[in-house]
Parts: structure tokens; C-alpha cells; sequence
């Protein structure tokens, strides 16, 4: 048997539109990873906005994120719009987003371009998520939102690695928007030619019908007890997620002293970094969703949320040690990025097994609302944090992991009710 045929009976046997949009979300993230992890460096120390200021105007994204989110669901399951047009619409709307922030060199420009991200980030995640929950089978699921998540993650590392390399020979942070900017049109192409309506209806509603059943979705998903307890702690790990792309490359920079100058790690160092945390999530992505299946959806994000906890005390160290600061950071990121991969798949399955098939957009909204709610206030507090002295800059991180009790309390007590009520989640 050649490696390839290996390779091909080790992958899972997913509807061939799954491996479509995979193609088409690697190519946006390439995008995304040039401008992730260089954007808050770029706007603090070149433009000359404050951390708070960015931190802020990164998290601004959440703000019209939510609307994009609960408009974005309710299209999703809109036989009018349906997943294809609520993604077309969306990779729109962020190449849009790109063209302000590529000309932005005061906050007001910034902060209608993370606007504009961020409505076309929120309209984006509940038709993919349904998509990849329309053509997977139950059995499938968990492994189904991994390979797309490692799709997103092979991406993103291939654009911090290229995005590095541009900085440093170049300096050019600018040029940066506009290939972000490029990747979502290119997104746009290949849903456009290549992915067909997965929203399967049996009748075309007219207007008051539409709204009605638009109204009846989100009123059974905000009364499912089960979905908003898992809310809560779906925020926090989205929290978590954040600090890793808005406070942690500004606390490397700036309060981590490696250089005798005082100075933190350079941006090729940064480079290096990061593009070992998300290549070694690329790696673990599938192995991990693979290992996690034994367990019950609740209990892989325990394990996720110890992971976190472990992680934030390493960042810790890497600010408070007298030496070795390198293999400190690269060891905090190779937890966290274990942690990552752990936590995204199962949160999307568990979400799509309470939802009813045809309130998946909607239920789908909310996990993403959580993603909003997490990136608001991970940039905010974290961009505080790091424009304070370094003895409250290194206690953050400290105080990020003892959080995590607080996740691991509330998993637990929804692992119970689900055993109790038998849901059917895995």
C-alpha cells in the first residue's frame, strides 16, 4: 500500500463538498494569519494607537459580530437565503473590511474596518458550521468540524509564516490587508463555483411564514437549559482564544525581557512562536478529535479547559524566570495549542447534536455568539492588562488560570444534567 492510499483509508469518508469548503476556508485563513497576529503590533507601534485603543477597536469586531451572528443564523436557516448565499454574502463584506483597515492610519478608520471584519466574521460562522453539520453523518460529526478546523489552522500558520517573512524583509504591515482582502474573494469564488444550498426545505415560505419560523428557532434554542449553561462556559474558552491573538503577542513584545536592552522577542521570533503553535495544533488537530471520541462531548472539554490552565501558568513563567524565556513560551504554546484543538471540535459537535435539524443555523448562532462575546472581552481586558506595569502584565496570566476552576465546575454540572435527560449529544 503506497502512503497516499494510506493516508486516504486513514481520513475519514466525508461528503467530497466538505473537502470544497476546507479548500476554500485554507485559502481565507492564509489571508486572516497575515494580518492576526501583526495587526496589533503594527497599529501600536507604527501608527501610534495606545494597546487599549487597539484592544478595543479589535474587539469592536465583536460588537457588529453579534448582529452578523443573529442575522447571520437566522439566514442560515432561511429557505430565501439559506448556508450557500450567507456565505457568498459574508467573504463579501470581509474583503470589504480589508480595504478600510489597508488605508486606516487613525482610530476612526480602524475601527470601521474591525467593524466591517467583524459583521462578515459573524455572518460567516453559522452558515459554515450548518454546512459542515448538513453533509457529516452523527458518527462523523466530531471528525467533520476537525478537518475543518485544520483546514483553518494549516491556513492560518501558512499566513503568520509568510506574513513574517514579508515584515521582515519588507515592512510592508500594509500589504498584509491586501492579500487578506484577495483571500476572501478567492473564497467567495470557490463557494460561488463549487458548493451547492445544503439547506434542505420542503416548501418556499413567503415573508410572514419566513419570520415566523425565524422566530420560533430562536425562541426554543434560548430556552434550551442545556445550550445556555454550555453558553457561559463557551464564552470563557473563547476568552481564552482571544488573549492568545490580541494580549500574548503585545506581552512577548513588550514585557517579556530577552534582549539586554530590556526588549521582548523580535517580530521573526514571533514569527517562529506562533507558527509553532498553529503548526503543532495542524498536527494534533485530527489524532486529538480521534482520542476525544471516547469520551462524552462535556469531558473533552474538561480536559481542554486543564490544558488552558496549564498553558496560562507556563506564559507566566516565561515572563517571571531569569532565563530561558524561549523554550518557556514555545512550551506554553504547545499546551494551549493541545488545548485549542480539543476544544473546538467538540464545542461545535456537541452544539449540533441539541440542535433540531432545522434550527441548526440558529443553535449555531449562539455557539458563535460566544465567539463574540469572548473576543470582546479578551482584547479589552487583555490590551488593559498589557499597558499596565509588568507586575499586573504577568499576573494576568495567572489570574487567566485560575479561571479555568470556574469552566471545569460548570462542565461538569452539564455533564450530569445531559446523562440525566438522556440528550442525545454523543
Amino acid at each position: 500500500m503506497t502512503p497516499l492510499q494510506s493516508l486516504k483509508n486513514w481520513l475519514p469518508n466525508l461528503d467530497r463538498r466538505i473537502w470544497i469548503l476546507m479548500a476554500g476556508r485554507l485559502l481565507s485563513q492564509i489571508g486572516n494569519g497575515f494580518v492576526l497576529f501583526y495587526a496589533p503590533i503594527f497599529f501600536v507601534n507604527q501608527v501610534g494607537l495606545s494597546a487599549a485603543a487597539v484592544g478595543f477597536g479589535i474587539g469592536s469586531q465583536s460588537i457588529s459580530g453579534v448582529l452578523g451572528r443573529i442575522v447571520g443564523g437566522s439566514m442560515a436557516d432561511s429557505p430565501q437565503w439559506g448556508r450557500r448565499k450567507t456565505l457568498l454574502f459574508s467573504a463579501a463584506i470581509s474583503a470589504l473590511a480589508d480595504v478600510f483597515l489597508s488605508f486606516s492610519n487613525n482610530f476612526s478608520i480602524f475601527l470601521i474596518g474591525n467593524l466591517c471584519m467583524g459583521l462578515g466574521i459573524g455572518l460567516y460562522w453559522p452558515a459554515t458550521e450548518a454546512v459542515v453539520a448538513d453533509l457529516s453523518k452523527l458518527h462523523q460529526r466530531n471528525e467533520a468540524f476537525a478537518l475543518t478546523r485544520l483546514a483553518d489552522t494549516v491556513g492560518m500558520g501558512a499566513g503568520v509564516i509568510w506574513g513574517g517573512w514579508l515584515i521582515a524583509v519588507t515592512g510592508a504591515y500594509r500589504a498584509l490587508f491586501v492579500i487578506d482582502g484577495i483571500s476572501f474573494l478567492v473564497f467567495f469564488g470557490v463557494i460561488w463555483l463549487a458548493i451547492d444550498e445544503t439547506l434542505e426545505t420542503v416548501e418556499i415560505l413567503d415573508s410572514e411564514q419566513t419570520h415566523h419560523q425565524m422566530l420560533k428557532g430562536w425562541k426554543t434554542a434560548l430556552s434550551d437549559r442545556p445550550l445556555l449553561i454550555y453558553s457561559v462556559v463557551n464564552i470563557l474558552f473563547t476568552t481564552y482564544l482571544a488573549f492568545i491573538n490580541s494580549a500574548l503577542p503585545l506581552y512577548f513584545s513588550n514585557h517579556v525581557p530577552v534582549q539586554a536592552n530590556g526588549e521582548g522577542f523580535s517580530s521573526t521570533v514571533l514569527s517562529v512562536l506562533f507558527s509553532w503553535y498553529i503548526i503543532l495544533a495542524a498536527l494534533c488537530q485530527l489524532p486529538v478529535a480521534r482520542f476525544l471520541n471516547r469520551f462524552r462531548y462535556p469531558q473533552a472539554l474538561i480536559l481542554s479547559a486543564v490544558l488552558w490552565a496549564g498553558g496560562f501558568a507556563l506564559i507566566w513563567l516565561t515572563g517571571t524566570v531569569a532565563r530561558g524565556h524561549l523554550a518557556w513560551a514555545a512550551l506554553g504554546l504547545a499546551v494551549m495549542a493541545l488545548a485549542t484543538v480539543a476544544y473546538t471540535p467538540a464545542a461545535s459537535a456537541l452544539v449540533a447534536g441539541l440542535a433540531p435539524d432545522a434550527m441548526r443555523g440558529v443553535y449555531l448562532s449562539i455557539n458563535s455568539l460566544c465567539w463574540a462575546g469572548g473576543y470582546f472581552i479578551g482584547p479589552i481586558i487583555g490590551g488593559w492588562a498589557m499597558d499596565q506595569a509588568p507586575q499586573i502584565a504577568n499576573g494576568f496570566w495567572l489570574v487567566a488560570a485560575l479561571s479555568v476552576i470556574s469552566a471545569i465546575l460548570i462542565l461538569r454540572y452539564l455533564d450530569r444534567r445531559l446523562q440525566k435527560t438522556r440528550r442525545l449529544i454523543h
